[in-house]
């Protein structure tokens, strides 16, 4: 009882505190209630402190709950940087030769945790508040009532405020009243979040009053509903990101195999170059540019491209060139080139995965219902996939070096005739296949540790994909990547991933054998060649 009246006390002195004009200067009598003693009697210290609370009252308990706060000769010390303040007027002291630590107990640190989140309810910066709601959300002790009105009276941002009002409701399930339990379900019921589904749950166990039962029933089968939706298009999202990141992966492929109808086992290693050469733009940016670090990624993309290319054109002019009509060849050759490239990037950059990092506004995301969040790396990359399909089916089907390739790869010998250079176009398309490769290596990296072994983990499914889009179709590489990405992710959610997999390549096989030209037949006198 001793324990919920302090709790009650605590969290209505925080309320108080926002009322008070003048803020209240901290005392050093209070630094050492708050410091030493008994936790009941801290803790109604801590409480009595917030009643008009200062910067310096937050400063000081923001550093008790860091263990910053330290006891020396029976005074307390704020200890950063290995030198000495006084926590009452901020002014440096000479630092002590013995320190002793002050113990914070759970529950200490608990109400600390508590008391600053109070105190950020209140701040000017609206992502402090926001994450104060975030905090005060995992307990919902009614003695926190009076802070949260308060709260509520003063927020300005619509959403906050909406939170707010759910956390209030939230807290009105442990009323007394059971006027305000009702209200407080039939409030709840709107909500798209787990922890309003938890605090239903909670409070339908212990609770006896059946119109409130009722209530409770009511509004959890509500939010459960509106998380089901969540749920879906949670899944939806991830498997038109993975269908995205496949399509990155396909493009290049679609070119070097559905054209060139070389079956390059190198392709993932192709990507690794790209990822890698992101890597290295970026270690280069934090080196000699770290104050335009948020824009590297920009310099890497087409670094990545021209990597990749490069790559591409000289295994093109030195081993495939002279393999090409032999398709098994073509695959031996360059599963020895994927070998090489593997050990080549071992040696240079180590065995050991590299982790690349995201520019700051690729980080976060897009917060859509209470369990959905859209992340701002995925949807770049679901931008940037659209954006190199765009550019690929553009220069494919309305440049000059697009039509000299589909000439080439359709009918070599009349192209040849009517002068067009076929080696120099094959080097031009195996290098354009390549580049993409390259870009989608760019794009993984922002998603995942780059290491040898990443392309290994994509090449199967670069395959598939364009084997069921049918080959050297570009609306069937794009139907099968997104189609074979959402199927993947909705099967996950019932089945699990492993299992998923599998029923995703019986699916294949089963439509090739039903279809073997693949969803988009090639038509006209090359599908007869």
């Amino acid at each position: 009882m001793l324990k919920q009246a302090i709790s009650g006390i605590k969290w209505t002195c925080i309320a108080i505190i926002f009322i008070a004009i003048k803020a209240h200067a901290l005392t050093a009598s209070e630094v050492m209630a708050i410091s030493v003693g008994e936790s009941d009697a801290r803790v109604e210290a801590l409480s009595k402190s917030l009643a008009q609370a200062d910067e310096k009252t937050h400063a000081f308990i923001q550093a008790l709950s860091d263990d910053a706060v330290k006891l020396a000769d029976g005074k307390v010390f704020i200890i950063k940087d290995s030198k000495a303040f006084d926590p009452v007027t901020g002014t440096e002291l000479p630092l002590p030769n013995i320190l002793e630590d002050i113990v914070n107990n759970n529950r200490m640190r608990g109400e600390l945790d508590a008391a600053l989140a109070g105190l950020k309810l209140f701040s000017k910066d609206e992502s402090a508040r926001s994450a104060a709601i975030k905090t005060l959300q995992s307990d919902t002790d009614i003695s926190k009532l009076p802070l949260i009105q308060k709260a509520i009276a003063a927020e300005t941002a619509p959403i906050l405020k909406s939170q707010l009002e759910l956390l209030r409701a939230a807290i009105l399930l442990n009323s007394n009243n059971k006027a305000e339990r009702i209200e407080a379900a039939k409030l709840l019921s709107s909500s798209t979040s787990i922890t309003a589904k938890t605090a239903l749950l909670d409070r339908l166990k212990s609770e006896t009053e059946t119109d409130v039962q009722t209530a409770l029933n009511n509004s959890l089968r509500e939010v459960e509903s509106s998380l089901a939706w969540g749920d879906k298009l949670g899944a939806m999202f991830s498997g038109i990101s993975l269908g995205s990141i496949l399509l990155l992966v396909a493009l290049g492929l679609a070119i070097t195999y559905g054209f060139m109808c070389v079956i390059n086992m190198a392709h993932g290693e192709l990507m690794m170059i790209g990822a890698y050469a992101t890597y290295v733009v970026q270690i280069l940016f934090q080196k000699y540019l770290p104050a335009g670090f948020d824009w590297y990624l920009l310099a890497a993309v087409p670094v990545a491209f021209l990597t990749s290319a490069l790559v591409g054109a000289a295994l093109e002019r030195t081993v495939i060139r002279f393999l090409y009509g032999r398709p098994l060849e073509t695959l031996l050759a360059t599963w020895g080139i994927s070998l090489i490239l593997m050990q080549g990037v071992r040696s240079i950059f180590g065995a050991q995965n590299v982790g690349v990092e995201n520019p700051s506004w690729m980080s976060g995301g897009v917060q859509v219902l209470g369990n959905l969040q859209l992340p701002y790396n995925r949807l770049v990359i679901i931008g940037f996939a659209a954006a190199v399909l765009l550019g690929m089916a553009w220069l494919i089907g309305k440049t000059r070096l697009g039509l000299f390739v589909r000439g080439v790869t359709q009918n070599r010998p009349i192209a040849s005739c009517m002068g067009v250079n076929t080696a120099r176009i094959d080097t031009y398309a195996f290098a354009l296949g390549s580049g993409i490769a390259g870009l989608a290596g760019c794009a993984l990296s922002q998603v995942g540790n780059v290491g040898p072994d990443l392309g290994q983990g994509y090449i199967v499914d670069a395959f598939m994909v364009v084997v069921l889009g049918g080959v050297g179709q570009l609306a069937g590489t794009v139907y099968a990547a997104l189609g074979l990405g959402i199927l993947n992710k909705l099967l996950e959610g019932w089945t699990g991933a492993v299992l998923a997999k599998i029923a995703v390549l019986v699916f294949i096989i089963i439509f090739i054998q039903k279809r073997p030209q693949g969803i988009f037949a090639m038509k006209g006198r090359s599908a007869e060649a």
